[in-house]
């Protein structure tokens, strides 16, 4: 970090420049110090408007989800300001909630329930504040909302998409008999998938759920064997609570074997230049790179066999 910023001033950066890198790397710094102290706790960021009044269905269907993630022992993270996000601190409450406020020139207070708390974090730029969002969270609830909103959708899905962001779950929520989402979906179908802009593996991407209970369900279900995943040289390393039987694993390669390279997923110990969950077992497997949504599929079929006795390789 120091060399390239010593490089900045070789290359003849100006002020205005150097004012941004700064603090950009400042704002950063500072985030990954709150969240740093709550490294073994799992996080949601939960997207939607600021404009939802505290009547409006979609309201309470996000402070309702927040109370029952909570009660997993998950903690949330919002935009800090009013409506959905409102919401989303109420039901966990602030000992369990992150605010990332964006400052803008019409300045907007942070909610009440975040004001003041030391996990509320003011940000000057949407990037940082965006890279906060994503590197921390563990999974994603979308309610309804605007630019704004759909902007912060779009980006997770592009993320995930492309590989540049592992796998999380993604989970679009709102009121009793709301539209929103299946309106929205109407458009990703007949206007994108249809125009070949998309692919239909992209849609298990997300879940469109009708209640908050099940939206807490599906974010649970995720979680219940699959632990993690990165990768060690050209192959994806996934993490698990519980090992895999033979049969099991042969399963896996025959029906996921068009995103595996050599159609062989091998389970062991740790790999060579990992250093953290070491006492984890892991499969492991050249992954093709393309179609994340069938990696996804993948990662549930993990999460819905039955427990068995395993032998792990060293």
């Amino acid at each position: 970090m120091m060399r390239t910023s010593l490089k900045f001033l070789k290359d003849g950066a100006d002020s205005g420049q150097l004012k941004l890198v700064t603090a950009a790397m400042k704002e950063l710094r500072y985030a990954y110090r709150v969240f740093n102290r709550y490294r073994g706790t799992r996080k949601i960021s939960i997207f939607g408007s600021a404009r939802t009044p505290e009547d409006h269905p979609d309201y309470i269907a996000a402070r309702r989800f927040g109370e029952l993630i909570a009660e997993h022992g998950w903690m949330a993270i919002t935009g800090a300001g009013n409506g959905i996000m409102k919401a989303g601190h109420e039901g966990p409450t602030r000992d369990s909630s992150f605010g990332l406020a964006i400052r803008l020139p019409s300045e907007q207070a942070a909610n009440a329930v975040i004001d003041g708390d030391p996990k509320l974090i003011n940000f000057r730029y949407f990037f940082t504040r965006k890279l906060m969002f994503t590197s921390n969270s563990h999974a994603i609830a979308v309610f309804p909302g605007g630019f704004g909103t759909q902007d912060e959708l779009y980006e997770v899905l592009t993320l995930m998409q492309t590989g540049k962001s592992v796998i999380l779950p993604i989970v679009l929520v709102e009121g009793a008999e709301g539209d929103y989402w299946t309106t929205w979906e109407r458009f990703a179908h007949f206007d994108l998938l249809r125009r070949g802009w998309i692919c239909a593996e992209d849609a298990a991407l997300y879940r469109i759920c009708a209640t908050p209970q099940e939206a807490v369900e599906n974010v649970i279900r995720f979680y219940r064997r699959y632990r993690s995943s990165r990768f060690v040289g050209d192959r994806l390393v996934i993490r698990l609570d519980a090992p895999l039987g033979p049969e099991q694993i042969a399963s896996l390669e025959h029906r996921f074997g068009r995103i595996v390279k050599d159609h062989h997923i091998v389970q062991s110990g740790p790999l060579l230049g990992e250093d953290d969950s070491l006492e984890l077992p892991r499969l492991h497997f050249v992954f093709t790179r393309r179609d994340y949504g069938t990696l996804r599929h993948l990662l549930d079929a993990i999460n819905e066999l039955p427990y068995e006795e395993a032998v792990i390789t060293p």
